[in-house]
């Protein structure tokens, strides 16, 4: 379980620096990082989000060689423990990336392996990390999701800006209930 200190856009490991208007982050308040895994950005404020990552070494029995199956039994802990939180009619994504219009600038936007949505909002973002002996599996809900602030340091026209925001608000799920953490912890594959 991971926090951050300071506002910080994540930029995903396909993502170059060119899409960051470093000028725009500044003024925004936000920091900006790189993940090496994922593809497009996520941004991380301090206490509106749950930041999970999974490490899961080749010999374990949730290891699969493909990335999409490697997803399954995350996304299934994930479905669980958002069901005890409330969050009704959830599915997870058992099929490969999809692309969606923002989706190469904003992780939110697109849906890949064992994210989990309900009614057209995606809750969890889930990324993977693979070498030959182990996989990292980072996933993260929001608590609080700010569309503005997510798109306020990319290289952008303030027209795009302003589009990209008002399009992104509605499909991202945001999940306020404060035992998130301990529901995902029970919710593990035993």
């Amino acid at each position: 379980m991971l926090e951050v200190h300071s506002p910080t856009l994540v930029l995903g490991s396909s993502q170059t620096d060119d899409v960051v208007d470093a000028e725009a982050a500044s003024r925004a308040g936000l920091d900006v990082a790189r993940r090496r895994s994922g593809g497009g950005a996520v941004l991380l404020v301090p206490g509106e989000h749950v930041w999970i990552d999974f490490w899961v070494p080749r010999n374990d029995e949730l290891w699969h060689d493909d990335i999409v199956r490697a997803a399954d039994w995350v996304g299934s802990t994930w479905l669980k423990a958002l069901r005890h939180c409330g969050v009704v009619d959830l599915e997870v994504h058992r099929g490969g990336l999809e692309s969606r219009r923002w989706s190469d600038l904003v992780c939110f936007a697109g849906l890949g392996p064992g994210e989990v949505t309900a009614a057209g909002h995606k809750y969890v973002g889930v990324s993977q990390r693979r070498t030959r002996e182990w996989i990292r599996v980072q996933t993260m809900v929001h608590r609080e999701f700010r569309a503005d602030l997510t798109v306020a340091g990319f290289r952008l026209s303030p027209e795009q800006r302003s589009e990209a925001a008002l399009e992104l608000a509605p499909v991202v799920g945001v999940v306020g209930e404060e035992t998130v953490t301990e529901s995902v912890l029970a919710s593990l594959p035993a």
